[in-house]
């Protein structure tokens, strides 16, 4: 079992939701996140007064899986939230060392789905 922490543009987040689904990948937590790499933000005027703006918008997959799911679901990732520009986001791989399901007190794989 693995766990996918997954960052992207947030202007990205339907398209790879919805190639997600179509991959048979369908069940993520969503989050709104700050955050800066390489990008390193922008400045802006605000009222006359120059504003670094060094943490960007971005949105935080957080996906569990079973281990078959995982290059399928990196991979569409890539595919869609890609556009070959600084800020397009990281892909993080954490192994899940258990899992369970409340509702039907299953655990492990079978509690994934």
């Amino acid at each position: 079992m693995k766990l996918v922490i997954a960052y992207i543009q947030p202007h990205k987040l339907t398209e790879v939701k919805d190639a997600l689904a179509a991959a048979g990948v369908g069940k993520m937590s969503v989050t709104n996140a700050l955050g800066c790499g390489q990008q390193m933000g922008y400045e802006e005027n605000y009222r006359g007064v120059k504003v670094s703006v060094n943490l960007l918008k971005k949105i935080r997959l957080e996906i569990a899986l079973n281990d078959e799911f995982l290059a399928t679901t990196i991979g569409t990732i890539m595919e869609t939230a890609g556009t070959n520009t600084i800020g397009d986001g990281k892909i993080f791989v954490l192994d899940l060392a258990e899992c369970y399901r409340i509702r039907t007190r299953d655990q492990g794989k079978k509690a994934i789905g």
